[in-house]
């Protein structure tokens, strides 16, 4: 699935002068540039999620967008090229709601919106081709062969992300008690991470009737990859699994575009960028069991990186090495991206 929004304000353009913002479901990302690539602001918000909460998600761009104006002294002066990469643009009436939130706020000469794992695919590689594997608090796939738009795979998407495996590795630790599966170093880990001192304390916590949602759940997706790493068989399993899942999706992403032969997979996200690499490598077999000439890349820019090269394309500024290369020397703190 794909769509795009254009359009044209009365308000000049603030010189050549680009926006990009990565709309997710844990934070909110806005960058501002110039035609060299030179970072000038930048502004962070909450989550953006228009399927949770449009107020919220409204007020996630707005602070994001004010926050990255002041930092680069800029008033309300339109840019000349606005790009929002967004979770929860998946139907066309999505793009529409989103697109005319950015015409309505007079942000930018032209705008478009476009599906986030769209904007991880552009901020993979220079050409911004092939396919992406975004798998952070949710995941998307996007690809795109060479002259042909780009595809996502939104819900169509089965496997998701860090939320997914931690419900994933809660039930290994139930089954695990109740002698189902056997014993997992699981149990040890989960009951630390949430100070409990059994699976049934612990399932009567996340389960009573006046319970409070868990706090960051996604943290134990990076504790099932540890134990993964670590040889636990129950967390192995798991883990592979869910990466076959990913790599079949991939391949369906590129059949969609048409992609055959030699191509990139690129991977971003908290998940992948966990340093045990049974998951990645696990994903990379399934594909390479299809198509043994995919090449895998770590993408080495922030998805908002995406959104803002999108927004650069807009405003027909050229995309190269050395762009990147300022892009790279100008972008804010790591500290920035991180979620906790």
């Amino acid at each position: 699935m794909t769509a795009g929004h254009a359009k044209l304000s009365g308000k000049r353009p603030s010189g050549g002068l680009v926006l990009g913002i990565d709309a997710g479901n844990t934070k909110t990302i806005a960058l501002i540039a110039d035609a060299s690539g030179t970072v000038l602001g930048w502004g962070r918000a909450g989550a953006a999620n228009i399927y949770v909460s449009k107020p919220r998600a409204t007020l996630a761009l707005d602070q994001a967008v004010q926050a990255a104006r002041s930092r680069a002294g800029l008033g309300d002066v339109p840019f000349q090229a606005v790009t929002l990469s967004a979770t929860g643009a998946d139907w066309p009436e999505d793009f529409l709601l989103l697109g005319e939130l950015l015409t309505g706020r007079g942000w930018g000469e032209c705008s478009q919106v476009v599906n986030d794992a769209v904007g991880a695919l552009r901020a993979g590689t220079l050409e911004g081709l092939g396919v992406a594997v975004a798998c952070g608090t949710s995941a998307g796939v996007a690809a795109r062969a060479p002259g042909g738009p780009a595809w996502h795979s939104s819900y169509w998407q089965e496997p998701e992300g860090a939320n997914e495996l931690a419900q994933f590795a809660l039930r290994a630790v139930y089954r695990a008690e109740l002698d189902i599966d056997p014993p997992t170093s699981l149990t040890a880990r989960v009951l630390a991470h949430y100070r409990q001192e059994s699976p049934e304390s612990l399932l009567h916590a996340l389960t009573r009737r006046d319970r409070r949602p868990p706090r960051r759940l996604g943290l134990l997706a990076r504790i099932l990859l540890d134990e993964a790493q670590a040889g636990d068989e129950t967390s192995l399993k798991i883990v592979c699994k869910h990466a076959h899942s990913l790599g079949d999706y991939a391949l369906a992403a590129a059949r969609k575009v048409g992609l055959t032969g030699p191509y990139t997979l690129v991977t971003s996200g908290g998940v992948m960028r966990h340093p045990s690499p049974v998951l990645i490598r696990a994903m990379m077999d399934r594909v390479r069991a299809t198509n043994p000439e995919v090449q895998w890349q770590a993408s080495r820019h922030e998805p908002v990186f995406g959104a803002l090269l999108l927004a650069l394309e807009q405003a027909r500024h050229p995309v190269d090495l050395e762009l990147l290369a300022r892009l790279e020397a100008t972008c804010p703190d790591e500290s920035v991206f991180q979620t906790g």
